[in-house]
């Protein structure tokens, strides 16, 4: 299972029980020293019930003895529009934001693994960074801005029917 996958089920149970064009999404962390985990299971990486300082605690352990430089991560954010349940090309848009994790946790804004994603760019962590400055960074800021520039184009077909 991957971010398309969920993405892709979440649009499609909610077309089916709507009857309406639906738009859902799936985003996460992937850790290239971990094979990519936690990925899909970035809100539940420490089990059932976690919090976000459980997952990080986790992480971090995962990680001990991993120099900076292997410490590299993205976070992804896949959304999907689908005009109904049995769409057969729904709209896919992905947005990536690369990083990596920090030793320790720096900065009160965002939430989640944001304390430790270090976002080399700016020379700090994603929760160091502004509201502002931190949607026009990340994966889900991409993610947005291309169901954004393309959402016209399907309302437009959908009309056209």
């Amino acid at each position: 299972m991957c971010f398309v996958e969920n993405a892709l089920i979440k649009a499609r149970n909610a077309a089916k029980y709507t009857g309406l064009p639906a738009m859902s999404d799936d985003s996460g962390i992937e850790v290239d020293a971990l094979n990519g985990a936690p990925g899909i299971y970035s809100a539940r990486f420490a089990g059932a019930g976690c919090t976000d300082e459980d997952n990080n605690r986790l992480l971090l352990e995962k990680l001990k003895g991993v120099p900076d430089e292997l410490r590299t991560a993205r976070y992804h954010c896949v959304i999907v529009y689908m005009r109904h349940a049995n769409d057969p090309m729904p709209l896919i848009f992905h947005g990536t934001w690369e990083g990596r994790i920090l030793h320790e946790a720096r900065g009160e804004n965002g939430f989640g693994y944001d304390p430790y994603f270090y976002v080399p760019t700016h020379d700090c962590a994603s929760a160091e960074l502004s509201p502002e400055v931190k949607n026009q960074l990340s994966h889900r800021g991409q993610a947005l801005r291309a169901l954004q520039a393309n959402l016209q184009i399907a309302f437009l077909q959908e009309t056209l029917k």
